[in-house]
């Protein structure tokens, strides 16, 4: 299906020589792809999914995020599979805004790369609510482990490229160092979803991996004219 890049030519080329093509726009086909760019994008040898009947994504549920301290594996996957039942779409990394719940905090980590520029972590920002637009402000408190980190706003459907230094389909970002606080504010004309992806910054190979607290709020614009 395309996830593992240095796969692709030589799966491409087999199929073609079988004569059989895969049809990566089936429905289920495509929840498991928007599984890939949602949420949590750390590396994991497996992710669960959780997928309606109507093939709408759920939940996602990441191998190595399974041993949570003072939680059994067993009793973190069930709750994993409940909270999905119950559509609070554990794992998704959504955030969702409106006007009577307008400030959010996220606390999670980034790590440096073990290939390419970037490997994000993710949280998926849905302000669709707010039709005529408005100011989203994200205010970013590094934490104190060694490590920098980079932060990167996007639209929807924004590709987080991990083989660019600075992702051309970035709407704006920022970097900082540990105990560093930094802000991203952009403006948008109407009602949408972004993403943020954090990454550890790569620097001569060194791995890291640090804490981030994010403050997202949004400020809405009443008469639908971005200021």
């Amino acid at each position: 299906m395309g996830r593992t890049r240095s796969l692709r030519e030589p799966i491409a080329k087999k199929r073609e020589r079988e004569g059989k093509p895969f049809d990566t726009t089936h429905p289920l086909a495509q929840a498991i792809m928007k599984g890939w760019k949602t949420g949590s994008q750390k590396g994991s040898p497996v992710d669960s999914y959780v997928i309606s009947p109507e093939f709408e994504l759920m939940g996602k549920q990441q191998f190595t995020e399974l041993e949570i301290a003072g939680i059994s594996q067993k009793e973190y996957y069930h709750t994993f599979l409940k909270d999905a039942l119950e559509e609070k779409q554990p794992g998704l990394g959504n955030i969702v805004l409106t006007r009577e719940h307008l400030v959010e905090e996220v606390l999670d980590v980034f790590r440096t790369p073990a290939v390419g520029y970037l490997d994000y972590t993710v949280v998926v920002i849905d302000l669709t609510s707010f039709e005529n637009g408005g100011t989203l402000t994200i205010d970013i408190k590094i934490g104190r482990d060694k490590g920098d980190g980079e932060f990167y706003l996007f639209d929807e459907d924004g590709e987080l490229s991990i083989d660019e230094e600075e992702p051309k389909d970035a709407l704006t970002g920022t970097w900082g160092e540990p105990c560093d606080t930094r802000q991203i504010t952009y403006r948008f004309e109407r009602g949408q979803r972004f993403k943020l992806g954090a990454s550890g910054y790569w620097d001569e190979g060194e791995m890291c991996i640090n804490a981030f607290l994010a403050k997202i709020s949004v400020e809405e614009n009443p008469n639908g004219t971005v200021q």
